[in-house]
């Protein structure tokens, strides 16, 4: 008798370490919008590995990329919800929720990509980050997206008159749609996975998207002309459940937090280091690159959309962020 209730004992703690064992790994949801061969899904690989490495495998990751988990949209709401715990989106589309991160997609707002991460990585980007929680997420960084460029069906863009009359696709930045009626194109708002076919038809002739987004969908395909515009810098927005970040334990809290900010620095590096070679690809891949652009008349003609901007959000965040940029 003594000895089947130690069996039985022994089993019920086998049972119960069982139970811990499996409780203590947490398995995490991590959607994005594109496709396996860019450099965003290299930063999302990167993170799940260092992850269940630098946890021990207490934290796993399951990756699903190119909108898999829905559209943008669908993907922040399920990251608020819970229905999944990480997200990496344009921050531009997070602005619905936080109007004043608009600022950092206005045209012409940063000269190069250090001011840019200066700026983002420091008090006023921080600032901004700090607002997630309001909203159920926490912040993990701001990856690269890239210097947004134009393309189109029509001819090379080098000056703002070259803009006018182009059906021009935009995403949900408010900054970006009003610098395209300034410029007299018609902007129309679309998801990134109805562009290509939307290319193709013609409902739209034209569209605005860093290097690594027009290689990665294949938008080579259906346009002809490439310009190196530089007309808006766009960062991406790591995000992850509120509620699932603090349910971790403060180790793995850091963990998670180490692993997104060497994520962020290799995405970035990345992405950088892969421009010039994704803009000879398009070229071979039979696109007309032009570099000629007249950045100066570009500004003069968009100084409207800075104004709009200031006068529906203050100029507090603008004011800031062009004080943070100074050498």
């Amino acid at each position: 008798m003594k000895s089947m209730l130690r069996g039985l004992g022994l089993a019920a703690v086998l049972a119960l370490g069982g139970a811990h064992l499996a409780s203590a790994q947490t398995a995490l949801k991590f959607a994005h919008p594109v496709p396996e061969s860019d450099p965003q899904h290299a930063m999302a690989l990167f993170f799940k590995d260092e992850l269940e490495k630098r946890s021990d495998g207490a934290l796993t990751v399951q990756i699903f990329p190119q909108g898999q988990l829905g559209n943008d949209a669908q993907m922040i709401d399920g990251v608020r919800s819970g229905i999944i715990d990480l997200t990496m989106v344009g921050l531009n589309n997070m602005t619905g929720l936080m109007p004043k991160a608009s600022a950092f997609e206005l045209p012409f707002m940063f000269a190069d990509r250090a001011t840019a991460y200066r700026v983002l990585d420091g008090a006023v980007g921080q600032s901004i980050a700090a607002e997630f929680e309001q909203h159920g997420m926490k912040s993990l960084g701001f990856p690269e997206n890239g210097f947004r460029q134009m393309t189109n069906n029509r001819g090379p863009i080098r000056e703002p008159g070259d803009v006018a009359g182009l059906q021009m696709r935009v995403n949900n930045s408010r900054a970006l749609g009003d610098m395209f009626s300034a410029l007299g194109a018609a902007p129309q708002q679309l998801p990134v996975a109805e562009l290509y076919t939307a290319l193709e038809t013609g409902v739209v002739d034209s569209q605005d998207h860093p290097v690594a987004i027009v290689l990665s969908f294949k938008f080579h395909e259906v346009q002809d002309y490439l310009s190196l515009t530089n007309h808006a810098y766009s960062p991406l927005s790591l995000a992850m459940n509120l509620n699932r970040f603090d349910g971790l334990s403060p180790e793995l809290r850091q963990v998670v937090v180490d692993v997104a900010a060497d994520a962020v620095a290799m995405q970035r590096a990345l992405a950088a280091s892969k421009e010039a070679e994704m803009v000879a690809a398009l070229e071979a891949a039979g696109m007309q690159v032009n570099r000629d652009v007249d950045s100066a008349a570009f500004q003069e003609a968009t100084r409207s959309v800075w104004t709009g901007f200031t006068e529906a959000n203050g100029s507090e965040i603008v004011d800031a962020i062009l004080e943070a940029s100074k050498p």
